[in-house]
């Protein structure tokens, strides 16, 4: 088929831009013929938190990506959906996460849709956003009008759609995210951080925002249990908000943390990744709320065992007491299930439970729910 995938790519960076990339080759290499249109302006500056929104990294190899889309441009939303429309694409895929895409969005989705042949697949990561905004339900609403069918990776997101939509709507787990590189060595990454291989470290990983709780796991840090057993922490991931920023540095020096928690709280870009999954003895996602994580499926990639909290799809994921742990939000919770971790023979079997695990999150499951969503076969 001749398909588009509408959403962020390279130049832009992040776990949307690596989706969508990752997606594209999938499809190509089941023999579809892939453009993204990506944006020429994603977010306006003021609305983006972090300090860039591009990376330095080289284009992803053997991808056709147009960066044509302006996020607050109504001519440009139109311009682009005639685009679109001429191209008479079988299929366009979009991802949705945030209701500030939704009038952009859903303006291209009619214009291309005109032609009376394409059809539109929405991949959604969250239909109610994290942090709500005046005029969410109506942008959403505005989107979802063009829309064919829903794939939601989450069981949680799922229920959420269906209180918009009676159109098809189906349940497939986030992929795994294989697309970084190999692990490599506790040594080899611990040297490459200028960490020592000999010690205990869990990793946090991803944007820093309110709800996925880094203060959680701080606090849980702090827990006599804890030091004693000369657990540390490497928290590597960009700040989003200067409050959030303010509280961790608050909780850190009120505990004396400085010296078992290793921030690098600019953004890891996809060529380091892997020297922090594999300097890690565990993942730990302690999120207050949630729907899916694409960390999880990172953490699946480099075969390493998790401890997240009982909110969203993130326990549908992680077996308790085959890959991980599950705890609930609150720093005992966190810390009781990270020493279960590190207690003798606490999980048996772990390596085959993971690599069990992993095998049901392959592409080639996703994008077949995708094409029977959309098309009904």
């Amino acid at each position: 088929m001749k398909i588009a995938i509408l959403g962020t790519a390279h130049p832009l960076r992040g776990g949307l831009a690596a989706f969508n990339e990752r997606l594209a080759y999938q499809l190509q290499e089941q023999g579809h013929e892939v453009t993204i249109w990506s944006f020429s302006l994603q977010y306006p500056s003021f609305l983006f938190p972090g300090k860039t929104q591009f990376t330095d990294e080289p284009a992803p190899p053997g991808l056709t990506i147009k960066t044509v889309v302006n996020s607050v441009h109504p001519l440009n939303w139109l311009s682009t959906g005639t685009a679109m429309n001429k191209e008479r694409y079988d299929l366009i895929i979009v991802k949705y996460w945030l209701p500030f895409m939704g009038p952009s969005f859903g303006t291209i989705l009619r214009k291309a849709k005109a032609n009376k042949h394409t059809r539109v697949l929405c991949v959604v990561d969250n239909i109610i956003p994290h942090e709500s905004r005046p005029g969410d339900k109506q942008f959403t609403k505005y989107f979802i009008k063009p829309v064919d069918a829903f794939v939601a990776m989450s069981k949680d997101v799922l229920k959420d759609v269906k209180t918009f939509t009676d159109k098809p709507a189906v349940f497939s787990p986030h992929p795994v995210y294989d697309s970084y590189d190999t692990a490599v060595s506790k040594q080899e990454a611990c040297a490459k951080l200028k960490l020592h291989p000999n010690k205990k470290y869990l990793l946090f990983f991803g944007f820093i925002r309110e709800y996925k709780g880094l203060d959680l796991l701080l606090e849980a840090m702090a827990d006599e249990r804890i030091i004693k057993s000369g657990i540390e922490l490497i928290a590597a991931g960009e700040y989003y908000d200067k409050a959030v920023e303010a509280t961790n540095n608050n909780i850190i020096e009120k505990h004396q943390l400085q010296s078992r928690v290793h921030l690098r709280t600019d953004f890891i870009p996809n060529s380091e990744v892997r020297y922090f999954f594999s300097a890690a003895d565990l993942v730990v996602q302690p999120y207050k709320h949630a729907t899916q994580s694409g960390i999880t499926q990172i953490a699946f990639h480099f075969e390493k065992p998790m401890v997240v909290t009982n909110v969203g799809g993130l326990a549908e994921v992680v077996p308790d007491g085959k890959v991980g742990f599950i705890a609930e939000p609150n720093p005992t919770s966190i810390a009781d299930a990270i020493l279960k971790f590190y207690a003798p023979d606490s999980l048996p079997d772990l390596h085959q439970n993971i690599l069990h695990e992993k095998k049901k999150y392959s592409w080639d499951a996703f994008t077949e729910v995708m094409m029977k969503a959309v098309f009904g076969k």
